[in-house]
């Protein structure tokens, strides 16, 4: 996992070097927003119809331009949340797979008899002799001893409360709002019901089986069922 993320943190260092180059580059066009409403409010009077539209146009270009440089920072900003959110999801399921595999070897020593436990404390002194380090995989043997390190039975109990579901099922974000039929967080192309009483509001494409954005007004299967039920 930590090889997986070397890259990251020159990834986000450069999506946010970005999103500054266009905050700066939104802050230039509306610097050139004010002066040319300024030139047009001050010269309008003696401007020809013609001059006057032709000035308009710039200053709509450079709104055009404003919204465009936004639009590119959302869409990067995107980039960068479902970037961070795909390494937290993998750590949380390499998190259960690592207290799933620790609470069966917790359980198997527990029910190990005296005679198998002294076989494998046996066992355990020649392994130790011929391995060192991290480089070792932790075995059942070696799981009594960290145990006992670690204060006995409290140890223990505090390991197998832990179930491997709620590591997967911990949200992100808990603050962040959730939406959809599949009650998730926003991610991807999403389309927003035009039912305003709504009470999801917002859907992902792929979950209501769209690929592109559909002509005119749209409704989420719940509120065309609805629909369907007051006719």
């Amino acid at each position: 996992y930590v090889a997986g993320i070397e890259n990251l943190p020159c990834e986000l260092q450069r999506n946010f070097q970005l999103m500054r180059e266009l905050d700066q580059r939104t802050e230039d066009k509306k610097a050139e927003i004010d002066r040319l409403a300024a030139e047009y409010i001050e010269s309008v009077k003696n401007m020809l119809p013609q001059e006057r539209v032709e000035h308009l146009k710039k200053i709509q270009n450079a709104y055009s331009k404003c919204k465009e440089y936004s639009d590119d920072k959302v869409q990067l900003a995107m980039q960068t949340y479902e970037m961070v959110d795909k390494h937290i999801r993998r750590l949380d399921a390499d998190l259960a797979r690592f207290e799933a595999d620790l609470k069966d070897k917790l359980e198997g020593s527990d029910f190990e008899s005296p005679g198998s436990r002294s076989l494998k404390k046996g066992r355990s002194q020649k392994d130790k002799k011929g391995s060192r380090g991290r480089g070792r995989r932790t075995s059942e043997e070696d799981t009594p001893k960290k145990k006992k390190l670690k204060g006995g039975s409290e140890f223990a109990d505090t390991i197998l409360s832990v179930h491997p579901s709620d590591v997967l099922d911990m949200p992100v974000d808990p603050n962040e709002p959730t939406y959809c039929l599949c009650h998730q967080v926003s991610y991807g192309e999403m389309i927003g019901c035009d039912n305003p009483d709504c009470p999801i509001e917002w859907f992902h494409f792929a979950c209501v089986d769209l690929t592109t954005k559909p002509k005119g007004k749209w409704f989420c299967p719940r509120c065309v069922q609805e629909r369907k039920k007051k006719k």
